[in-house]
């Protein structure tokens, strides 16, 4: 059941992100394609409840309720950053506006996968959170492992993450000789920038 809940929450993210985006950009209602959006969260509770649910009724603790808290951790890591990438491809697409690109040279590109690393951070700690009110929750050990195991999961995730992030400090990615694509770069950092201010 968790697993088809999870599927149907990862679907029911995709089509209120479509819808939303439809009714903000072609059929010009942006509030109601805002009030879509911020419905994203609910699916994440839902699925959240049923998990507690399954484990109120004496579930055995496995691995579906450790990739539940997994989905749940990277929905709040990195759900917001998906949107507003999608939000953006969709304002250049139906309204014109620049597309702004993550920078791909230098420290800037550094800066950015550190950033993109801190959600991944984000969600380890969620999931380890959930997990750790899991354990508690079923208060036996001996049943407990599998949610444990999910734990070390996460922060595996999260660690490697971390060193692809480091990676690119200490290797710096050069950009090509001509210049262009560095002044497109700084260009879209400084767009960014005035964006976020």
């Amino acid at each position: 059941m968790i697993v088809a809940l999870i599927i149907a929450c990862e679907v029911g993210f995709w089509v209120l992100l479509a819808a939303g985006l439809a009714f903000r950009y072609l059929l010009r209602m942006r509030r109601t394609g805002m009030a879509l959006l911020l419905c994203e969260p609910l699916l994440e509770l839902v699925l959240l409840a049923a998990t507690a649910w399954d484990l109120k009724n004496g579930a055995e603790p496995n691995w579906t309720h450790g990739l539940a808290a997994l989905y749940i951790g990277y929905t709040v890591g990195h759900g917001h950053r998906t949107v507003k990438w999608l939000d953006g491809h969709a304002a250049h697409r139906f309204d014109g506006r620049p597309l702004v690109r993550p920078p791909r040279y230098g420290l800037a590109r550094a800066r950015h996968e550190t950033t993109v690393w801190l959600g991944t951070l984000v969600a380890a700690a969620v999931a380890t959170a959930l997990l750790q009110l899991a354990i508690w929750y079923v208060d036996d050990p001996g049943r407990s492992t599998s949610l444990e195991a999910y734990q070390f999961t996460a922060w595996r995730a999260a660690g490697i993450h971390g060193l692809v992030a480091l990676a690119y400090w200490v290797w710096p990615k050069k950009a090509p000789k001509g210049g262009d694509e560095s002044a497109r770069d700084t260009a879209g950092a400084e767009e960014r920038d005035r964006v976020g201010r």
